[in-house]
């Protein structure tokens, strides 16, 4: 299909691992940003003051992103000439996905339906509805 970028936002649940796949597979462009949001309240003490988080908490959550990209280097079949870019940032999920596609000349968004397991599932669904009701870019959503 020739695109160049393609943005696979990452949250380490089964469905975005297969909106990587889809986005490699089918769509085959140049280029693939990997983007993991980490949220706020993630980075939360809970013995500090409210609004604070600390150095080490954020540190953990980079590396756990960090984690997550090579995990699906290494679990996905990728044509070498994709070139696969990592962003990771701190932030609302749906605003940080759709500002990143839109100051980044993004062509298309490919991202999971739900995110993670648990409680996390319904607010991570509405990403997904968000994104696809304020992306300026085609946006699929995978199942």
């Amino acid at each position: 299909m020739g695109m160049t970028k393609v943005l696979v936002p990452i949250d380490g649940s089964k469905e975005s691992h297969q909106a990587f796949e889809y986005a490699c597979e089918t769509i085959s462009p140049d280029t693939v940003v990997l983007l993991h949001v980490i949220t706020p309240s993630s980075l939360y003490s809970h013995n500090a003051d409210p609004g604070m988080y600390t150095e080490a908490m954020y540190e953990a959550q980079k590396e756990r992103a960090e984690g997550l990209f090579e995990t699906l280097r290494e679990n996905t079949d990728i044509d070498p000439k994709i070139e696969i870019e990592t962003i990771i940032d701190v932030g609302r999920p749906a605003n940080k996905i759709v500002t990143f596609a839109d100051e980044n000349d993004v062509d298309h968004i490919v991202m999971g339906s739900k995110g993670r397991d648990g409680a996390a599932r319904v607010l991570l669904g509405s990403v997904a509805e968000t994104v696809v009701r304020r992306a300026t870019v085609p946006t699929t959503v995978v199942r």
